[in-house]
């Protein structure tokens, strides 16, 4: 599949994969404080933001489409960051196609089975009538009836799209993600492993790393370094932009 993406700055490339839900708008600020020192690749993983639809949706797949970016850029090797879902497709990647990354980085998640537990997300979305809507306010106001956090209806809201005639549209495939959700939970299984140079960034209000997943990650990235963000929850690069910058680059400087 070819995905969309849009590329800022130059020098040595470095691929950033969004999470689940997520565009590669999510990343644009982050992604011009990188671009200083690097070629930035901002991609959409398939089905979501502007790439194309598939019912296939699972992470062989979606390193598969990586991997095809890389190709069609003439891209050998790259530098691969990913949050949530995108450091899971990262994972995969680099314990599938090792010589393809040069350092990887992974923010907020752990190679470990996580259960579904985005229902909430997918009524939200389904709480939305799209012929009815005149404007992204109204998505907004039938949406709180389901989802009373203002920054959670915000950035599922990003996915709206108005069209030419008016009309909106999801720009995810909502039903594709949804059947494949449990897989999305997935962790890395089998006797793999990436010996580059490796980052874990997690927040320290978020869950999704604890102390109990440190021996997981260290079997599969030996060469790991995990570090902890303070007052950042799940979405690190929005709640501690800065402070994510600054690691990012300092590791991938060294």
């Amino acid at each position: 599949m070819k995905l969309n993406f849009r590329t800022l700055g130059s020098g040595p490339p470095l691929i950033v994969m969004h999470g689940v839900f997520g565009s590669s708008d999510n990343w644009q600020t982050l992604g011009k404080v990188f671009s200083e020192k690097f070629k930035v690749y901002l991609i959409d993983l398939r089905n979501h933001g502007n790439s194309p639809h598939s019912n296939e949706f699972d992470y062989d797949v979606m390193v598969k489409d990586v991997m095809e970016l890389m190709d069609d850029e003439h891209l050998s090797h790259a530098h691969i960051l990913g949050h949530s879902m995108g450091g899971k497709v990262a994972m995969h990647m680099a314990t599938q196609h090792s010589g393809a990354v040069d350092k990887l980085i992974v923010v907020d998640i752990a190679p470990k089975y996580y259960e579904p537990h985005h229902q909430q997300i997918f009524e939200g979305f389904h709480s939305v009538d799209l012929a009815k809507l005149q404007n992204r306010k109204d998505a907004d106001d039938q949406m709180a009836h389901v989802i009373t956090n203002f920054g959670v209806r915000q950035f599922i809201l990003k996915n709206l799209d108005r069209k030419k005639d008016g009309s909106f549209a999801w720009k995810l495939n909502i039903s594709a993600i949804e059947n494949a959700i449990e897989t999305v939970g997935e962790g890395i299984e089998g006797e793999v492993s990436f010996a580059g140079p490796t980052l874990f960034i997690a927040g320290s209000k978020s869950d999704y790393i604890t102390n109990d997943d440190h021996n997981l990650i260290q079997s599969y990235f030996p060469a790991a370094k995990i570090v902890t963000i303070n007052g950042a929850g799940h979405w690190v690069h929005a709640e501690k932009p800065h402070e994510l910058g600054e690691l990012v680059i300092e590791f991938l400087s060294k």
